[in-house]
């Protein structure tokens, strides 16, 4: 189908890969489990839409450059990696509600929820470089547009993925419900995803290309 081959194969990896836990589906359960599933599934959308642009960026040979390019490949590592300390700093540093009000994880608009989860995702080089190393393998050397394919399956593994991020938000909200009577349960909350978000950057910040 559009110059692809093992089609179901590609999907049930993808699945996989989507269900193994990372920075992006953290992200999304702490907020979903503070905020409720709205704000879960605002997380989802951002980092669907920051795949979006590393399937599109990979389909027209950005990330070969990231690839092929230490320097490049640097500059995003480190804005990304800080841009998780940042995130991780900011739940060390928040406080959790009065004990006699509903507890809440750094609480923030939907749009800004959105917006943390897609830059989350797009200053993350090795979801670049996954894409670039994953989906070809899956493309038929004989396709006519290669990246008509590239663009075809990510956007099949992006689909999918939505749909286990908002059973996720789902899940974690449920959770959540269940935390919101304690402000010290919240307190540790923050304390334990933001020390977690500044592992996962300084993690990046040393991170290397495969």
């Amino acid at each position: 189908m559009l110059g692809t081959h093992d089609l179901a194969l590609f999907i049930a990896s993808g699945l996989l890969l989507n269900i193994t836990p990372g920075p992006d589906s953290l992200y999304i359960a702490s907020r979903a489990a503070s905020q409720g599933f709205r704000a879960g599934s605002a997380a989802a959308l951002g980092i669907g839409a920051g795949t979006l642009v590393h399937v599109l960026a990979a389909a027209f040979g950005l990330s070969a450059l990231l690839a092929a390019s230490s320097m490049a490949f640097t500059a995003v590592k480190l804005a990304g990696a800080a841009y998780l300390v940042w995130i991780g700093l900011s739940l060390l540093r928040s406080r959790a509600a009065a004990a006699d009000e509903p507890a809440r994880l750094a609480a923030a608009p939907l749009a800004t929820i959105f917006w943390q989860g897609f830059w989350t995702n797009v200053l993350n080089p090795k979801v670049a470089l996954f894409f670039l190393a994953f989906v070809p393998q899956f493309i038929d050397p004989a396709a006519p547009s290669k990246a008509l394919a590239f663009v075809f399956l990510g956007a099949v593994f992006d689909f999918n993925g939505m749909l286990w991020c908002h059973l996720l938000a789902f899940m974690a909200a449920g959770a959540g419900r269940r935390f919101k009577a304690s402000a010290r349960t919240a307190a540790w909350l923050n304390r334990g995803v933001g020390a977690v978000f500044l592992f996962l950057g300084i993690k990046l910040a040393f991170a290397r290309p495969a």
